[in-house]
């Protein structure tokens, strides 16, 4: 592990893989690889209930040659990452916090999201079934930021209590990451300031990839509904 992303969800991490792969930090975990990867839940349960905790652990978590990481679940254990992989540099991606938050109360709180039915093809059934198991980890993760008693599903409802649980995890890990080995990133700032951090070259004429956008997203739960499962996992062109 080289490059350990400890941004929230819906702040670039979908630009961020296909970025930092480019740059040769490849593969790059990120919640696709669950979708993609149902075994992986295992990894992600054992991970919540505390049973995931040296550094063969994480080994074995990553197995498959995963050189970095963004997005949850792998960026929820930032810090546990940190002290496993010292030598591995920290990129704490962020955005405005009250434009974030549209774009994570779309995610986690299902207003959005399609049902699930017998009438859905059997991917689409299979993509619930992986995400309905990861369940008990993504209530862990959201209960931490949001506060006790947040269940993945419920309505973010309280803008100002998101933004704050938003600033307090950007002020957590700029405090607790040494400055040297972090990176504090949005995505809007490009190549440049990455590829300086990680002591790469920038690709030439290349644009930085800006994938997955809160209107893309929309649309590919609007396709899900009618069963259509092109976008999933969620990878086209946004702004």
């Amino acid at each position: 592990m080289k490059v350990i992303g400890a941004g929230l969800p819906r702040t670039g991490t979908t630009s961020m893989k296909a970025a930092l792969e480019r740059l040769g930090f490849a593969p790059c975990y990120h919640m696709v690889e669950v979708m993609t990867h149902p075994d992986h839940v295992d990894h992600w349960l054992e991970a919540a209930a505390g049973k995931v905790r040296t550094r063969e652990d994480w080994d074995r978590v990553f197995a498959d040659g995963y050189e970095a990481e963004v997005d949850w679940p792998a960026s929820f254990y930032w810090r546990e990452l940190a002290e496993t992989y010292p030598e591995a540099k920290v990129i704490l991606t962020v955005r405005d916090p009250h434009k974030w938050y549209p774009s994570i109360r779309m995610l986690l709180s299902g207003e959005n999201r399609p049902a699930p039915s017998d009438e859905m093809p059997e991917e689409i059934r299979r993509l619930f079934g992986t995400m309905q198991r990861m369940r008990p980890a993504l209530d862990q993760m959201g209960g931490a930021l949001f506060g006790p008693g947040w269940t993945f599903g419920t309505d973010l409802a309280d803008e100002e209590l998101v933004v704050a649980a938003f600033n307090r995890h950007v002020e957590t890990v700029k405090q607790s990451i040494p400055a040297e080995r972090l990176l504090v990133f949005d995505v809007r700032e490009g190549w440049e300031p990455l590829c300086a951090f990680l002591g790469v070259d920038v690709p030439a004429g290349e644009p930085f990839p800006h994938l997955n956008d809160a209107e893309s997203m929309r649309q590919a739960f609007e396709r899900m509904k009618a069963g259509d499962m092109s976008g999933f996992p969620l990878d086209r062109p946004g702004s």
